[in-house]
């Protein structure tokens, strides 16, 4: 069965108005695709008008850096080192003057304590240098007091007669 001419014409033409309308859709975007190219062209240019004068201010800074940073990072370097050798010498010293003082402090403490140690012996032997004549002094002393308390009584009692004396030991009839 063979379809009327009409209906290849009608296929032909709304395929050919298909085509059409594609090709104006791609014409579309082309040239919307052609103006954001341009746009992107423009903001490209003014972006590289600013940009490489700071690209070549901080590539002049880097190249001027550069150098600096390495002696800086030697010296920093060099300064560790020399810092770690003063430091183990300073560690050192100061462990020489606690070893010394402590031997210092011990010996201080031994001469102290043998100080007190003779102090201790010259005050006992004074003390039995000085107590035992005190004591011959003070016997002496005692035994005069006595004598002379002895003689003073005697001066200053009247002697008894043998009457009082009996009297005393037997009492007379006043007694009673």
């Amino acid at each position: 069965m063979q379809l009327p001419q009409i209906y290849y014409i009608i296929f032909t033409a709304i395929t050919a108005f298909g085509v059409l309308l594609q090709a104006f859709v791609l014409l579309g975007m082309y040239l919307a695709i052609r103006e954001s190219t341009k746009k992107i062209h423009e903001i490209t240019d003014e972006f590289r008008g600013h940009l490489l004068p700071t690209l070549t201010s901080t590539r002049r800074l880097i190249d001027d850096l550069s150098p600096k940073l390495k002696i800086a990072s030697t010296n920093l370097v060099e300064v560790s080192h020399t810092l770690r050798h003063e430091t183990t010498h300073v560690k050192t010293a100061v462990d020489d003057v606690l070893v010394k003082t402590t031997a210092q402090v011990d010996r201080l403490n031994e001469m102290t304590s043998a100080l007190f140690d003779s102090v201790e012996h010259a005050s006992a032997a004074v003390q039995r240098s000085v107590a035992k004549p005190y004591r011959q002094v003070t016997g002496i002393m005692a035994g005069l007091r006595a004598g002379f308390d002895v003689l003073r009584s005697k001066e200053k009692e009247p002697e008894e007669t043998v009457a009082d004396a009996v009297e005393e030991v037997v009492p007379g009839p006043r007694g009673y």
